[in-house]
């Protein structure tokens, strides 16, 4: 038995659990903090009813939310499907797939809920770099750095071809550009600002260095393998 490999295993291990368990931690804090603007939206939500849930701030978050056992469960099934399968790194593929969407796709939802004058008022447009941005205030720079943090996070692990910062700092953008874009298209009482664009792939960014030691590397290709030697005839 290698005992040096099991005590290097153990700290890795110790520590991802420690890891695990202040995410754990700190999201049932920030949970509790905001309780009360969030189950003033249950009733609503739990009703299936969209006034007052899906178009709302509160509302998204809360269902976000509930939404995430059902998230671990769909990443324990398409984990198990890969493993029976003999696919490699299935926890990571399968995780990387649900962070993407899950954590994603409600942030874009946010940002595209129409204003009180959508569809009357003219759509707008700044294109002045970093003029928006000190009228944004501390929550909102956080909140369009949040917009593609999971997709900048788990992208890299999933796909090869994205695991650079350039790469990723183009998708964030690209995205963004297709959000301010349909934000001005459908008139919904927004500002489409090129800060915006900056900030949310400045997220995506950050984001991935975060996760900078979980990327997925492309494999050598079999030439690039040694090759066994021939046994020598008779």
């Amino acid at each position: 038995m290698n005992h040096d490999a099991s005590l290097s295993a153990s700290p890795r291990h110790t520590r991802r659990i420690v890891l695990l368990s202040l995410a754990i931690l700190g999201m049932a804090s920030a949970v509790f903090v905001v309780r009360r603007p969030l189950m003033m939206s249950a009733p609503r939500c739990m009703a299936g009813r969209w006034h007052g849930c899906y178009d709302t701030f509160n509302g998204v978050v809360l269902m976000t939310l509930v939404a995430l056992p059902l998230a671990a469960l769909v990443v324990w099934a398409l984990a198990r499907r890969r493993r029976a399968a003999g696919v490699t790194a299935a926890w990571r593929m399968s995780l990387s797939e649900v962070g993407m969407v899950h954590g994603t796709v409600p942030l874009v939802w946010l940002t595209m809920m129409p204003g009180a004058g959508a569809g009357t008022v003219p759509a707008r447009v700044s294109l002045v770099p970093l003029r928006d941005l000190v009228t944004m205030g501390p929550l909102g720079i956080v909140g369009n750095l949040l917009i593609f943090a999971a997709l900048g996070f788990f992208a890299p692990m999933r796909f090869a071809a994205l695991a650079s910062v350039p790469r990723i700092l183009a998708l964030g953008a690209g995205c963004s550009v297709l959000v301010e874009t349909a934000q001005y298209v459908l008139r919904l009482d927004r500002v489409s600002s090129v800060d915006d664009v900056l900030v949310n792939a400045a997220g995506a960014v950050l984001a991935a260095l975060a996760s900078r030691r979980w990327w997925r590397t492309t494999p050598k290709a079999p030439s690039d393998q040694p090759r066994p030697a021939l046994a020598p005839a008779g």
